[in-house]
């Protein structure tokens, strides 16, 4: 059983070392989307539909973190700026799915290619084992992060709106 001391230590370690993660996470961001036009949760949107593409509302919501208003807003806005685009569902005309617009398309494209590259860049100056042991790292800190309110609410949004339907 882990000690109280353990969970100190790990809990300094980690307030010294998330500012500057967060800093040199958003300093990268804000360098890969200058000039582009777009805020960091459009690209964020325009990539998750670059990978899932044909989403319900709900799970866009769901994949960005954010409370079906939020995403609604910025699925408005997105719209207008003919990257994504909204259509019925064949089967169920209450269901709205979003897609991208190959205008859309091709700037996720560029932007998945440009950040695929600086993670070849990070990998190859990681051992492997390095590279498995911040994969596994990285997805237990979302899975607990997923576990918080923010992300229940979130899903409770979700599944509200699948209970009307």
């Amino acid at each position: 059983m882990e000690s109280f001391k353990e969970t100190e230590v790990f809990t300094k370690a980690f307030q010294e070392i998330f500012p500057k993660l967060v800093h040199c996470l958003e300093t990268e961001e804000m360098r890969e989307l200058t000039g582009l036009g777009i805020t960091p949760g459009q690209i964020n949107a325009l990539l998750i539909l670059y990978t899932h593409d044909d989403l319900t509302m709900g799970e866009l919501c769901a994949e960005l973190f954010l409370a079906e208003s939020a995403a609604t807003r910025l699925v408005d806005r997105m719209v207008k700026m003919n990257l994504i685009q909204r259509r019925g569902d064949e089967k169920d005309r209450r269901i709205v799915r979003v897609y991208l617009t190959s205008y859309g398309r091709q700037l996720a494209s560029f932007v998945f290619e440009r950040r695929s590259l600086r993670f070849q860049k990070l990998a190859d100056q990681l051992t492997p084992e390095e590279r498995k042991m911040l994969v596994l790292s990285v997805k237990a800190v979302l899975r607990v992060i997923g576990s918080s309110e923010t992300q229940r609410q979130c899903f409770h949004a979700v599944e509200d709106k699948g209970k009307s339907l």
